[in-house]
């Protein structure tokens, strides 16, 4: 499996928008990796060592539209906290 494989992509919300103000990035990661996995991938793609990866399995919740019942999709997130002074531009727009 790939680095690319592992990280599927940056988790952008409000919560994960306030915790990258403590040098902590959130991903969505193959349900099938671990901590060792996601930081490996993380210095693979963006050069950077992991201080500290924080896994964490999303369980799918029970949603209704009108009469009709259904859930959502199940997930495994990955929060790593990188050392001081580096960061990574989930955007794209560094330059």
């Amino acid at each position: 499996m790939s680095a690319r494989d592992i990280i599927i992509r940056p988790v952008v919300t409000e919560k994960s928008m306030k915790m990258s103000q403590d040098n902590k990035v959130t991903f969505i990661v193959d349900k099938g990796a671990n901590k060792v996995s996601v930081a490996q991938a993380i210095k693979e793609i963006y050069g950077i060592t992991a201080e500290k990866v924080n896994i964490v399995n999303v369980h799918p919740k029970t949603r209704r539209v009108g009469r009709y019942e259904g859930k959502t999709n199940a997930f495994k997130k990955a929060i790593v906290k990188l050392p001081e002074g580096a960061s990574i531009d989930i955007f794209g727009t560094e330059e």
